[in-house]
């Protein structure tokens, strides 16, 4: 690893340490690597192994990239094609699902779904903690979430649980357009499941 690189990685333990409220003596309980190391680490003096650091991530419930990666600059616009063909998630008899947030989104995905008359969208439990947002453009939605239900007209929005089986139905006389916010609240959504 470069200079600049390790400076960044012992700056993002140590803030990521600082978030957990943890002290060095914490984290070495929590991860297995000696105090020692993790200070050796923060101050730059120690390059960790690929296996110490995968134990830290662990410990701080983060990912390793997150701990290791070289750091970039996200731009301050991202723009999202309205003819990108990469941005449709899906198209078929029971609706057309078209992604409209960037796909780097991590924990934060933006929809816009449009469904025929009579069609389900039924989903699986998507990660731990994720909610949906789902407002009705045009059209009317019975939205499903575990056991509740909720009837939605045109200007409606609802906020549901989607950790859990959900689905939405058209019960308009002609197709539905809606929007949809899905939010994962995990920091590590490597179990979540798109649409």
């Amino acid at each position: 690893m470069s200079d600049v690189h390790l400076d960044s990685l012992a700056e993002r333990l140590k803030q990521y340490r600082k978030v957990q409220q943890w002290t060095l003596e914490q984290l070495a309980e929590n991860s297995g690597v000696s105090r020692s190391m993790l200070s050796q680490i923060e101050r730059n003096k120690a390059n960790p192994t690929l296996g110490v650091a995968c134990r830290i991530a662990q410990a701080l419930g983060i990912s390793i990239a997150e701990l290791v990666e070289e750091p970039w600059t996200q731009p301050t616009i991202a723009v999202v094609r309205g003819d990108d063909p990469d941005n449709v998630m899906r198209d078929d008899d029971n609706g057309h699902v078209k992604m409209l947030s960037p796909a780097s989104s991590e924990t934060t995905e933006f929809y816009r779904l449009t469904l025929p008359i009579a069609a389900q969208l039924n989903s699986k439990p998507h990660f731990k903690g994720t909610w949906e947002i789902l407002t009705v453009h045009s059209g009317k939605v019975e939205v499903i979430s575990g056991h509740d239900t909720a009837q939605l007209n045109a200007g409606d929005t609802a906020y549901y649980q989607a950790d859990q089986n959900h689905r939405i139905i058209n019960r308009s006389d002609g197709e539905s357009v809606l929007y949809m916010i899905n939010c994962a609240d995990a920091p590590n959504a490597s179990g979540y499941q798109r649409i």
